[in-house]
Formats: structure tokens, C-alpha cells, sequence
């Protein structure tokens, strides 16, 4: 990978790609409150939306982004919680368990945060950048991630499921 005027770029069979960091859309855009269509072609266009949000999400310090924050109405989502990343394709809940109270913020409502129920353990299917299914699960963080950035996909953000918003400011 190499690194100019602030575009990370990679080379894949002889060709050179640029991982583009993405505007993040802020609550209050109409894109946030809306469902996303389900991704029907898997070519070098979802790869590129793929490794630009990766990118995106990297640089703006976050542990999940979905294609409507970057402007894109497909179900498209990916997720680090630091231990590796995780690209969704046409995810949905397929299992649940338990539940957890945590405190949550988002990209796309900066330095905003609210105590949110979530399960506790969540088994997610969904397709990789290829189109092949997959299953993966998560607890903890993994499991908040995964349910936090499929609302997105459904027109939701983590404030209209808030238990409690926080006065980040009153508890420093």
C-alpha cells in the first residue's frame, strides 16, 4: 500500500485502486432515515464502496460504518472492534441472546452518546464481498456493532432506542 497527497492506494493485478476516505452524513440527513436496498452485484464497484469505508471508518476513529452514513442506500456495513475487519453484505439478525445496557454514540451524531439495550450475543447471516454466505457471531462490543450498524440499514439510529442519553460533559 502506498500513501499520496493523503489517498492510501493499493495495486491489484496491475492495477492501481484508490481507497477514497468518504464524507460521514450527520443526523438530520434524509439518507440516514432511509431503508437500503439489498446489494445485487458484487464487482470491483462494492469493493471499492467496501475498502473506502474501511477506510473512512479507520480515519474518523469509529468501530462500525454502514453505506447510508457515507450517502449509499445499499445494505452495506463494516466492522472492527479490533479484531480484524468484518465486511456485511445483506446482513440480518438470524439469532439472539441475553441482553446488555451500554453506552452508545455513532459517526453519524458526534459527541453524542446514550445508554442502549442490546443482546448480549447475536449470530448475524450475510454475504461477503463475493456474494458467498456467511455466518458470524458476536458478543460484548461485536454483538452492539453488529445490531447498531443494521439499524442504519433499516433507517435507524441508536437514539430512537436510547434508554437514557448521557450529558458526556456533566460526567468528565
Amino acid at each position: 500500500m502506498w500513501i499520496l497527497m493523503g489517498i492510501s492506494t493499493y495495486k491489484y493485478k496491475k492495477e492501481i485502486y484508490i481507497m477514497a476516505i468518504r464524507n460521514i452524513y450527520v443526523e438530520g440527513e434524509e439518507v440516514l432515515r432511509k431503508i437500503s436496498k439489498p446489494v445485487t452485484e458484487f464487482n470491483q464497484k462494492l469493493w471499492i464502496l467496501l475498502d473506502d469505508m474501511a477506510e473512512t471508518m479507520n480515519r474518523a476513529d469509529g468501530v462500525g460504518l454502514a453505506a447510508p452514513q457515507v450517502g449509499i442506500l445499499k445494505r452495506v456495513v463494516v466492522i472492527d472492534v479490533g479484531e480484524g475487519l468484518i465486511e456485511l453484505i445483506n446482513p440480518k439478525i438470524i439469532g439472539q441472546k441475553g441482553s446488555q445496557i451500554e453506552a452508545e454514540g455513532c459517526l453519524s451524531c458526534p459527541g453524542e452518546y446514550g445508554k442502549v439495550k442490546r443482546p448480549s450475543w447475536v449470530s448475524v447471516q450475510a454475504q461477503d464481498r463475493h456474494g458467498n454466505e456467511i455466518v458470524r457471531e458476536g458478543t460484548g462490543l461485536l454483538a452492539v456493532a453488529f445490531c447498531h450498524e443494521i439499524d442504519h440499514l433499516d433507517g435507524k439510529i441508536f437514539k430512537d432506542i436510547a434508554i437514557e442519553m448521557l450529558d458526556v460533559k456533566s460526567e468528565e
